[in-house]
């Protein structure tokens, strides 16, 4: 899906899921992305990696996309050392505040892509060969103008479900109730994935509340997950 192109351009530009923002970055933050960056976070290229070899093993591997501070990714990872975690994001202080916690915890099933999530999809990931696939609170583009910027469309979850091997799953949370109903008939509509629930699915306990969730929480806001799967 594309935007016009702009006058005298000679190609239309993508559109675009996120807006790089400005963000400050702690000194334990700075600290990490330049004494772990070398080590953890992987430069974006046009074909898949031997991802056996990035890990030095082989296992199940989970792609999540847009892991904000890392903390639900750091607390998953730990919690499942038997499953290697690739996480994207491409906001600096978020991938510092990453790189930190997998010092302080010695995460060892974690590595990092500071690129833009379709793309590294399309190149990196090979098809089959992903457990599973995060997608945790999204931008949900209010705006109904903006609405063409989220995520979760159909030509990029037919992408997804093309990457999941046969019993992967794809789970999807938010708490911006018309961007859950957007997802729910997406997915839906996607004939290689099945719906898990019916309708949507309860929190996994591989989930963890983070901070932000919680706040909406006890503010009384709703959050929504999906959990589909590929047969």
């Amino acid at each position: 899906m594309q935007e016009d192109a702009p006058e005298g351009s000679l190609r239309p530009r993508p559109i675009r899921s996120y807006v790089l923002r400005a963000g400050r970055m702690g000194s334990g933050q700075e600290k990490a992305l330049r004494e772990l960056g070398p080590r953890f976070v992987l430069p974006f290229q046009d074909a898949a990696p031997d991802w056996n070899a990035v890990f030095a093993r082989q296992a199940p591997r989970v792609l999540e996309i847009g892991f904000g501070m890392g903390q639900a990714t750091a607390h998953i990872a730990a919690a499942r050392p038997d499953t290697d975690f690739i996480g994207v994001e491409v906001h600096e202080p978020g991938v510092g505040s990453l790189l930190k916690m997998i010092g302080d915890d010695n995460l060892v099933n974690v590595r990092i892509l500071r690129h833009d999530a379709v793309e590294v999809l399309h190149h990196m990931v090979a098809p089959g060969s992903l457990a599973g696939v995060h997608v945790y609170f999204p931008d949900p583009w209010h705006k109904k103008r903006h609405h063409k910027r989220r995520l979760i469309q159909p030509p990029f979850v037919r992408e997804l479900a093309s990457r999941l091997a046969p019993g992967g799953y794809l789970h999807c949370a938010t708490d911006w109730e018309p961007y859950a109903q957007q997802m729910l008939d997406v997915l839906s509509a996607e004939p290689s994935l099945r719906n898990t629930a019916d309708g949507f699915a309860p929190k996994p306990a591989w989930r963890p509340l983070t901070r932000f969730e919680q706040r909406g929480l006890n503010l009384g806001h709703g959050v929504w997950d999906l959990l589909f799967e590929r047969p």
